[in-house]
C-alpha cells in the first residue's frame, strides 16, 4: 500500500471514529448543549426575526437592558407581528419549538408532520428556529411547503447554545409559563407526536386545577 493511499485509509477511520464519538456523546450527557434544555427548566428569554418579515440582526437573549450583544432591551420585552418572543409563547399556554436546518431533508420531514399534528391540537402553539442558513433559502422552504405556524432565523447560532441543540430536528415541549416537560431529538412519526402533544395537554390541564 503507497503511502498516500496508507494515509487516506487513516483519515478516513480517524473521520468515522470521531464521528462515532460525538454521537456516542451526544446519547450520553444530559446537560445543555447535548439534547436540550432539562425538564423542569425553563426556556430562556429571546426574541427572534420572522424569517418572512422584514427584520434584520440577531436574536436577543438579554435578561435586562444593556447587555451588550446580548441586547439592549431585555428579550421578553422585544415584541411585534415579525418577532418571535419565547416570553410570548410562554405566557399564551403550552408550545412547542422546533429546531431546524434548511438543507436537513429530516427537519423538513419533521416540521411537516409538526403542521399536520398540530393543527389537530389547536390549544398547543407550534413554532420554529433555523440555525443560521441562508434567509432566502429559508424563505423558500416556507412557503413551498407552506407552514403556517411562525418560523425566525437565528442568523448567528446562538440559540443552538442556549437552548442545547445538537442535531436536527429537535423538538422542545413546554408547557404554559415556559417550563420544559421534554426534548425530542430525531424524527417521530405521527403518533409519536400526537402523544406528545396530547401529554402537553393533560399536563396543562392539571396545572389550571385548583
Amino acid at each position: 500500500m503507497s503511502a498516500t493511499r496508507r494515509y487516506g485509509w487513516f483519515v478516513a477511520v480517524v473521520g468515522v471514529a470521531l464521528i462515532v464519538y460525538v454521537s456516542l456523546n451526544t446519547l450520553r450527557t444530559d446537560s445543555v448543549g447535548s439534547q436540550g434544555l432539562e425538564a423542569g427548566t425553563k426556556v430562556p428569554p429571546f426574541a427572534a426575526p420572522l424569517a418572512l418579515g422584514s427584520i434584520e440582526g440577531d436574536v436577543n437573549v438579554a435578561r435586562k437592558a444593556n447587555q451588550g450583544s446580548a441586547g439592549k432591551r431585555p428579550a421578553c420585552t422585544v415584541r411585534g407581528a415579525q418577532i418571535l418572543n419565547s416570553c410570548q409563547l410562554a405566557e399564551r399556554g403550552p408550545f412547542v419549538l422546533a429546531f431546524l436546518a434548511t438543507r436537513g431533508a429530516q427537519c423538513t420531514r419533521e416540521l411537516d408532520r409538526l403542521a399536520r399534528v398540530g393543527a389537530r391540537h389547536p390549544k398547543v402553539q407550534v413554532a420554529a428556529v433555523a440555525i443560521r442558513g441562508d434567509r432566502d433559502d429559508l424563505r423558500a422552504l416556507v412557503r413551498r411547503h407552506r407552514w403556517r405556524f411562525p418560523v425566525a432565523w437565528d442568523r448567528d447560532g446562538i440559540l443552538a447554545n442556549l437552548l442545547g441543540v445538537a442535531v436536527c430536528p429537535q423538538l422542545t415541549y413546554a408547557l404554559s409559563g415556559g417550563v420544559v416537560q421534554g426534548t425530542s431529538v430525531g424524527e417521530l412519526d405521527d403518533a409519536g407526536l400526537d402523544r406528545r402533544f396530547v401529554a402537553l395537554e393533560r399536563e396543562g390541564r392539571g396545572m389550571r386545577q385548583p
